[in-house]
């Protein structure tokens, strides 16, 4: 694990249209979890907004955003992630939730 982030989240300013039915029945959101190097006058460099489609990001359409935070911990080595393949890919059964 390279970091640990506290985000509070907006709960009524969720576009209900975005909200997506997955294959278990459960219901999700998809948001965008962004990291500054620096922190504002609160002490927060983190933010979340509504995830955008390739169109939305084409068009320039502005980010909703949906609740900031701040970055609690670190070990100074945060990288991308690896896609799994489809083949190997995680179902999540495993998940508590």
């Amino acid at each position: 694990m390279s970091a640990l982030i506290n985000v509070s989240l907006r709960v009524d300013k969720l576009p209900k249209e975005k909200f997506v039915s997955g294959k278990d029945g459960a219901v999700y959101y998809n948001f965008t979890v962004g990291v500054n190097d620096e922190s504002n006058q609160w002490g927060q460099n983190v933010s979340l907004t509504d995830s955008q489609t390739k169109e939305e990001r084409e068009a320039k359409k502005p980010k909703t955003y949906l609740g900031n935070g701040n970055v609690i911990w670190t070990n100074g080595q945060i990288s991308v992630a690896d896609k799994k393949s489809e083949a190997t890919k995680d179902d999540g059964e495993d998940l508590p939730f």
